[in-house]
């Protein structure tokens, strides 16, 4: 059996509120509700069972009924939970209000309760991460959690991928030693707060990363498609032009897609084309993952997007 995947971050139930007329502030606004189950390293981790990759999810769920509905959601999907903590009290909720063209107006994050994944934790689990194939955290996690992590990752050789989900947890990282860190998945707003003030434009925040000792960058921009930066070269790929439904997930499911592409042994712009085609499945339709797809299917739609 191949080794797994090892997600290490935040499993929330995602309400999502769909605007059905533009938003209007100070006042009541019509909208339909989904409630769909969430987090970045849970997404990443679902997606990834569903297309056929072994992995395993280090997150927090409460004792309520909605952490075991995340639970079970997850175990349906093929994750597999068993170095997740469970605690007292509600589970992580993320509540998301979108704009009628499905774009993010504003969020809400509560009861993450990450800082319960402690490096001592970590430690304690230490046989299973040496199977991990790479090992990605989300930024919700604390420094000093990715910083054992990294420190982990050097010694075993294990890629370790830090996703940095939103500006708030980026900002952390601005400081943090990340030598030897495989990659970073910043966008254009997370990108400048994990960098110095001295470095204004993108070419000086990738180089800043670099020499840093971060072995590649990717880039997202959003319509624009991304760049993945290394010191030896860049590989840059446009976005597929879609009708955008809903926007959430749409970066997990992008890293997800270039995880696959590594497990299969694919080069890195093959890499790319997985990524930004699964992005682009979940872009045209509600919540965060693409449950219509397995690998087969999403390895057969590649070339609608990028045809050769």
């Amino acid at each position: 059996m191949s080794k797994p995947v090892i997600c290490i971050g935040a499993a929330f139930v995602d309400e999502l509120f769909h605007a059905t007329e533009e938003m209007l502030l100070a006042t009541t606004n019509n909208a339909r509700v989904t409630k769909t189950a969430g987090g970045v390293s849970r997404n990443i981790a679902h997606q990834l069972a569903l297309l056929g990759v072994p992995v395993q999810l280090i997150s927090v769920f409460g004792n309520d009924s909605d952490g075991d509905w995340l639970k079970k959601t997850c175990t349906d999907a093929g994750v597999k939970l068993d170095a997740s903590v469970t605690k007292e009290g509600l589970s992580g909720k993320y509540t998301g209000i979108l704009n009628v063209d499905g774009s993010l107006f504003s969020a809400f994050l509560t009861n993450s309760a990450v800082h319960l994944i402690t490096p001592h934790h970590l430690g304690k689990q230490a046989d299973l991460l040496k199977t991990a194939s790479y090992i990605l955290a989300d930024a919700n996690i604390n420094v000093d959690t990715a910083e054992w992590l990294l420190t982990f990752c050097n010694e075993t050789g294990i890629p370790f991928i830090l996703e940095p989900v939103s500006v708030p947890p980026a900002r952390k990282f601005r400081e943090v030693n990340l030598s030897g860190l495989y990659m970073v998945t910043p966008n254009e707003d997370e990108l400048p707060v994990m960098c110095s003030e001295k470095s204004f434009f993108t070419q000086q925040q990738v180089d800043e990363l670099l020499s840093r000792g971060v072995k590649q960058i990717w880039l997202h921009n959003g319509k624009h498609g991304s760049a993945l930066y290394s010191k030896e070269k860049t590989i840059t790929l446009h976005a597929p032009e879609i009708e955008v439904v809903d926007v959430t997930g749409a970066g997990d499911g992008s890293l997800s897609g270039y995880i696959l592409g590594k497990h299969l042994g694919k080069d890195d712009m093959d890499c790319l084309k997985l990524a930004h085609t699964l992005s682009a499945e979940i872009l045209q339709v509600h919540g965060a993952i693409a449950t219509h797809l397995n690998q087969e299917k999403l390895l057969g739609v590649v070339s609608k997007y990028y045809p050769s």
